[in-house]
This record gives C-alpha cells, sequence and structure tokens, in this order.
C-alpha cells in the first residue's frame, strides 16, 4: 500500500516554518519577540507562537523577557560558539582589571527574564559593593541592572519591571519606572550607564554592555564616593578592555 502523502509536506513545511523562525532569530535577537517574527517570516501568529513553544521546550530557542534567543546548543550546530572561556581565566581577567583600576569589578547577564551576577573580582583596596537588597530584584536602582535592561527591547524592559517594580533604595534612586525608562532611551549605543549612590550610599558603579552571542551581558565596576571624579575614566578603560577582549573572542559568554 502506498503511505499517505498529506503527512509528509505538513511535516516539511513545518520544518521549513521552524527553520525561517530561527534564521530570524539569529538575524536580529534584539527584536525577536514572537510578533515582531510572525510579521518578519509572514506565518501566522498562532502557528509561529506553537513553533516558538517547540523549539524552546526542545532546547534549540531559550526565551529572556519577551524575546527569543538562539541557544548555546543551536549555534554550536553551526560552529557560531568558539570553545568555552574556562572560569579560571575569566576571573584572572577580572582580577587583572581590578588591579589595573583599583575598582571592584563584576561580570552579568540577564538570562530567563533576571539579573545573574556570574563572576566578581575585589579586595582590600578594591572593596566590593555589598549586596544588601537582592541585585535580581533591584536591577532599576544599579548600573549593571540598568545596563542589562538597556539591551533589551521595549517590550522585554516593562515585562521585567512589571516582575520587579521599581523602588526607592536611596534619595537618588530613579523615582518611578517612567524616568528609568526615559534613561535608558537616552543612552547611545555602546555607552557605560553610571549611577552614584543610587543602589547604595557611598558608592557609585559603571557598567559596560557586551554584545556577545545572544544574550545580554555587562562589564562593571564600582568605587567608593571619595573616588568618585574616577568613574569616567575608569568607565572609558573599562569599556577599551571589554571591546579588546571580547572582538578578539578571548572570551565568550559562558563561563
Amino acid at each position: 500500500m502506498t503511505p499517505p502523502t498529506t503527512a509528509g509536506p505538513t511535516l516539511i513545511g513545518s520544518v521549513r516554518r521552524a527553520m525561517r523562525l530561527l534564521e530570524a532569530v539569529a538575524e536580529d535577537p534584539s527584536r525577536s519577540t514572537a510578533k515582531h517574527l510572525a510579521r518578519r517570516t509572514d506565518i501566522p501568529i498562532g502557528t509561529t507562537y506553537h513553533l516558538l513553544r517547540t523549539l524552546t521546550h526542545d532546547g534549540y530557542l531559550h526565551r529572556v523577557g519577551g524575546r527569543y534567543l538562539i541557544s548555546a546548543a543551536t549555534a554550536r550546530l553551526g560552529g557560531a560558539v568558539p570553545e568555552q572561556t574556562s572560569a579560571r581565566d575569566l576571573q584572572a581577567w577580572l582580577d587583572s582589571l581590578r588591579d589595573e583600576t583599583g575598582a571592584a569589578i563584576y561580570y552579568a547577564w540577564y538570562e530567563e527574564g533576571e539579573v545573574r551576577m556570574v563572576a566578581q573580582s575585589s579586595g582590600p583596596r578594591a572593596p566590593a559593593c555589598e549586596e544588601w537588597a537582592d541585585f535580581r530584584r533591584t536591577a532599576h536602582a544599579h548600573a549593571i541592572g540598568q545596563c542589562l535592561l538597556s539591551q533589551l527591547d521595549p517590550e522585554a524592559r516593562r515585562d521585567h519591571l512589571a516582575r520587579h517594580p521599581v523602588e526607592p533604595l536611596t534619595p537618588y534612586t530613579v523615582p518611578d519606572a517612567e524616568a528609568l525608562l526615559r534613561k535608558l532611551a537616552r543612552l547611545r549605543r555602546g555607552q557605560p550607564v553610571q549611577e552614584r549612590e543610587e543602589y547604595a550610599p557611598g558608592t557609585v558603579c559603571a557598567a559596560i554592555p557586551i554584545s556577545v552571542g545572544t544574550v545580554p551581558a555587562a562589564l562593571a565596576l564600582s568605587l567608593p564616593m571619595p573616588r568618585a571624579d574616577l568613574l569616567d575614566p575608569l568607565s572609558h578603560h573599562l569599556r577599551r578592555q571589554a571591546e579588546t577582549a571580547f572582538t578578539s573572542k578571548a572570551f565568550t559568554v559562558r563561563v
């Protein structure tokens, strides 16, 4: 008996649509919401949601806020992800930056809708900012969180702030969500994000956005208030160091 032919084209069509979605996500991860992907690929929105859920469930995509991003496993299929940097190498690099700047250094990324502090380097001459309020819950107040939120699309930013509302931590904390969104909208691409005593009294911070793969990441430093005059020059030094390291692929997002 000849097998039915209806299933073949249907399955092939689904595979083709899934591949188009993966290609669209890889081409423009900054706007990879379901609605944008549906418009970009001309796939009906219901089908788009179904395929995105399947691709996410099977590990080909992961969802960050309102966006869908290529997973490391999918990127490796195309040889897009170089060998992972070891945690030891990353820590050694952060330690060298700490010694160069005399500031505490931090490395973080935004994953599955949350701020994740990956590594940090500090010492007696470069004390770390004390995490007295959960970094994940207070992204609106510290430079790392603001830097990571600046790399999200407007929908993903509002989604984050809906889950973690703006709250005053110090007299200098941004007063509300709209004020924060205006600040983020004014930032130029690649510009260091600075905050002065918004998260912790007596501490100033700067963070550098890092474009590596599809995961928003940030490299940051903090200084005690008496050294606040060094925030500008050190943040630009940190930016140059980050550009050199990540452009040369000395480091990757995953460690």
